[in-house]
């Protein structure tokens, strides 16, 4: 296995499970649902901001790797539609994980070269920065999601719903 297969191995692995953490994205939202995904913890993002965000930047390197220009803004990384049903919930989900295999399609066939090369722009680095660096956004945020699940299983069936705004 080259370099560029194993990388999309390990990218496919934070989303479709297989990593040695034992976590990933499809596991750990396969039984989350539209109002757990929306329910505001603390001052936490909800569930369904962090699934938006994560996607956000794998969606933009995806167009780059796609020969499109590089068109993403961290002040818009949060910004979706609001999840108000169970459709639009699994609408995000259906994206993130067609995303999540079209990218790592396109990282197996990137020839190792091409991971030295500058990305879009010098002050992006190089593209297996910028790879490597969506995979370690992504274990942050899958992290984050776990524990907001688990603050969310403390609380359901008790009246400490308060206790998470």
């Amino acid at each position: 296995m080259n370099l560029t297969q194993q990388i999309a191995k390990h990218f496919r692995e934070v989303h479709f499970g297989g990593n040695w953490t034992s976590v990933n994205l499809k596991d750990t939202l396969a039984d989350v649902n539209w109002q757990q995904a929306t329910t505001k913890v603390y001052s936490l993002n909800t569930i369904a901001d962090l699934v938006y965000h994560t996607n956000y930047y794998v969606s933009a390197v995806l167009k780059v790797l796609n020969g499109e220009p590089l068109d993403a803004k961290d002040k818009y990384s949060f910004d979706h539609q609001p999840i108000q049903s169970p459709e639009a919930w699994e609408k995000l989900l259906d994206k993130i994980w067609t995303d999540a295999e079209n990218f790592a399609i396109l990282i197996e066939q990137l020839p190792e070269i091409k991971l030295d090369e500058i990305f879009t722009d010098e002050k992006y680095g190089n593209y297996y920065r910028n790879v490597h660096g969506i995979i370690e956004h992504t274990h942050d945020h899958l992290g984050q999601i776990v524990l907001i699940k688990k603050i969310l299983s403390q609380v359901r069936g008790t009246n400490a719903e308060k206790d998470v705004k």
